[in-house]
């Protein structure tokens, strides 16, 4: 068919703007011939999972799964008994931007805990647990965390493994939303390893497609009881695919190399450049830290609504509601550039 769009558009809305990246299409096309068995027992469902085992450990359990909120609402489903309840930072994605799936599908909970620029801390998870043991309260037994957090700032492995020690002093399971996890490794320069097992995490939701994936996210349980429940909870949860060799395939290009590395480093890199860039004219503010992909500003609505209006992005440029602009793996200097220079000239 005929393209519908101008490809030549570059917008800072989201990264779920982008394209695909060629070695993910490339990946596509290349399993694409021929017949395999479907629902996960293919050979690259089987690859992704030795790789899963690889990396994390032995008892790593790894399912390939089509988008991210379907990721945490299976991952929480697995770490989560019945009767508990999922502390999470008030900013985070599962509480504010997924339509109350975890609890419409789930039937959980969620508990909303105070935060720094998106991080909430061990003494936040301390007190939440002062409700353990009540019959009155719901029983906090997961916290959810998100690396990137919805303020584009990223854990480092010391604050993941602070928080995995009093998650796990009160018996809880820790599960982190990871689907810019690939930015978190980027801009602290540690591996993925070191960000989720050795920090202590049970569950994670391991995200591709902001990173230059076309659908492909993938729920990892570490601990062995959310390990054993996850296959039993996958189908339920809308997130069992037939034929799952093409979101497997987009997995294994995007982890077995280093292309989720060069991507989110380059989308990185291209942020800090525009967070600079905007943070040096008059009347702008940096509302969080660039640490990942994602630049947040107050800026008055006199320069927003024309830079809004042909560049594209979201938020007001209030405190409340600041302005947010994404750069992505096809970002280009040029695009960050022309904006700036645009932002110059109306300030």
């Amino acid at each position: 068919m005929n393209s519908l769009h101008d490809a030549a558009r570059h917008v800072f809305a989201s990264d779920n703007s982008s394209g695909v990246h060629p070695e993910v299409m490339a990946a596509l096309l290349a399993v694409n011939g021929g017949h395999t068995d479907a629902y996960g027992a293919d050979p690259y469902t089987e690859a992704f999972g030795a790789w899963a085992r690889a990396l994390f450990g032995e008892g790593a359990v790894a399912l390939p799964v089509l988008n991210g909120t379907g990721a945490n609402v299976l991952a929480l489903q697995a770490a989560t008994p019945r009767f508990g309840a999922v502390l999470c930072a008030a900013s985070a994605h599962i509480n504010t931007d997924e339509a109350a799936a975890p609890e419409r599908s789930a039937g959980l909970k969620l508990l909303p805990l105070p935060h720094e620029h998106g991080k909430v801390s061990p003494a936040a998870v301390h007190a939440a647990a002062g409700a353990l043991g009540s019959q009155h309260h719901a029983q906090p037994t997961t916290l959810s965390l998100s690396n990137v957090t919805e303020a584009g700032t990223a854990y480092t492995p010391a604050e993941i493994a602070a928080l995995s020690a009093a998650v796990h002093e009160h018996g809880m399971l820790v599960h982190v939303d990871g689907s810019r996890l690939s930015h978190a490794a980027a801009f602290t320069g540690a591996g993925l390893r070191e960000l989720v097992s050795e920090a202590g995490v049970d569950v994670l939701s391991l995200g591709a497609t902001k990173n230059g994936a076309m659908l492909a996210e993938a729920v990892i349980a570490l601990h062995p009881a959310a390990a054993a429940a996850l296959p039993h909870l996958r189908k339920s949860t809308t997130q069992l695919v037939s034929k799952q060799r093409f979101v497997s395939a987009q997995l294994l290009a995007m982890y077995e190399g280093d292309l989720w590395l060069r991507n989110a480093g380059h989308a990185n890199a291209l942020a800090a450049r525009l967070g600079s860039g905007l943070a040096a004219l008059p009347g702008v503010r940096l509302a969080h830290p660039v640490e990942s992909n994602a630049v947040f500003i107050e800026a008055p609505a006199t320069l927003l609504a024309p830079l809004r209006e042909r560049f594209g992005f979201h938020g007001e440029g209030t405190a409340a509601s600041p302005a947010r602009l994404m750069c992505s793996f096809d970002t280009r200097e040029e695009h960050v550039d022309a904006l700036l220079a645009a932002a110059a000239e109306l300030a």
